[in-house]
């Protein structure tokens, strides 16, 4: 009777194992929020430190770098401590996922677009102004600046911020062990919408940013993977991020 080497697959043999769960949890996210706060801040006064007004490559490195840091940190987390970011936070390939994340993410755009409405009204406009654009405001800016604030608002930005809140902190949820799987996701959901809102810190937005963040999550509730928020999260961003270009470029007064 012939024996199988080591190794090889054997007729009757269970389905491959599935990877050992990841050992990270809340404090990889708390760290990866300490190093978004704490990077930002000492951006912050490095560039202010020259005095004056900040320069157009300032007002970049100030706005991008520390989402990238912190985004970045979630993936080297996720590599040494877990299986993977595709594993560990559901990122994966699919164009059922893309087709949802477009569909929620124009129901996004009209959300935000009320709800800016709304609120700017409530507040006042210069109230109602993200930190994006008051520090985009009144900074002469190249096109070349421009257009790559512009793809930052558009497309990195969303994908640092989706690995952090709807990635890393929604998987860490979502595996607490006292939790039935229905509820672990509901809780996901409305944890990582509420400090996704609060962790930008404009406490006048906070409300509006809890508002505009419900159609990004439920992409990432109803897949069950982060491709969905991600795309719904660029499409939700894609006219506040033409605005603030066409500002940038003074093509439209601010």
């Amino acid at each position: 009777m012939a024996v199988p080497n080591p190794g090889e697959p054997v007729s009757g043999d269970p389905s491959p194992v599935s990877p050992p769960p990841p050992r990270w949890g809340f404090g990889a996210f708390l760290l990866v929020e300490a190093v978004l706060l704490a990077s930002a801040a000492l951006i912050g006064a490095i560039l202010h430190s020259g005095g004056g007004g900040l320069s157009v490559r300032s007002v970049l490195i100030g706005t991008m770098l520390p989402t990238v840091i912190a985004a970045s940190t979630a993936l080297v987390i996720t590599k040494v401590r877990g299986n993977g970011p595709l594993a560990d936070l559901n990122l994966s390939w699919s164009w059922d996922d893309v087709k949802l994340g477009l569909k929620l993410g124009a129901l996004g755009l009209v959300v935000t677009s009320v709800g800016a409405w709304i609120w700017t009204e409530i507040v006042g406009e210069r109230n109602a102004q993200s930190a994006i654009s008051a520090l985009v405001e009144g900074q002469p800016m190249s096109v070349q600046a421009a257009v790559v604030m512009f793809l930052y608002l558009w497309l990195l930005g969303p994908i640092c911020e989706e690995i952090i809140y709807r990635g890393l902190l929604w998987s860490a949820t979502e595996r607490l062990e006292w939790r039935k799987e229905k509820w672990g996701r509901l809780a996901a959901f409305g944890l990582s919408t509420a400090v996704f809102a609060v962790s930008h810190l404009e406490p006048l937005r906070t409300t509006l940013l809890l508002v505009i963040s419900i159609p990004i999550g439920l992409a990432r509730l109803i897949t069950g993977r982060l491709l969905g928020s991600i795309v719904a999260h660029q499409m939700n961003n894609f006219l506040p991020a033409v605005a603030i270009l066409l500002t940038a470029l003074g093509i439209v007064e601010a």
